[in-house]
């Protein structure tokens, strides 16, 4: 069974400071450690929409599944462009997001929504928990 912990909205000038701390405390029984790669991939993941799209805008949902242990990170967007492997157009020291993203997450990918856009997704399996 999958519940969702978290459903927000992505807008620029967001604090993604305040948005580890939502996710900190709707996942608080996960081990640190699994708190933290949750956190860091639905940083990147969030940063993209914002860096990386058009609308600058999307929405942001967080399943987390018990048997097995696992937490979902889903983004959807409204730009067609597919997330792109080590490569940024905004300089050479950005562009490892999505690296960072799949050297965490056992899978991660790109979907396309009905009607427009995209979801990119993670699925980050809980360790020692």
């Amino acid at each position: 069974m999958t519940a969702r912990v978290v459903d927000l909205p992505v807008r620029p000038g967001m604090s993604m400071a305040s948005l580890r701390r939502h996710l900190a405390a709707a996942l608080q029984d996960l081990g640190e450690d699994h708190l933290y790669d949750v956190q860091l991939v639905v940083t990147e993941l969030v940063a993209n929409v914002l860096d990386h799209t058009p609308s600058t805008t999307g929405h942001l949902r967080v399943l987390r599944g018990q048997e097995p242990c696992a937490v979902i990170v889903e983004v959807d967007d409204e730009s067609a462009v597919q997330p792109v492997y080590g490569c940024s157009r905004l300089g050479e020291n950005r562009g490892r997001g999505i690296v960072v993203v799949d050297n965490i997450s056992r899978e991660w990918g790109c979907r396309p929504r009905g009607g427009g856009g995209k979801t990119v997704f993670a699925l980050v399996e809980c360790t020692g928990t």
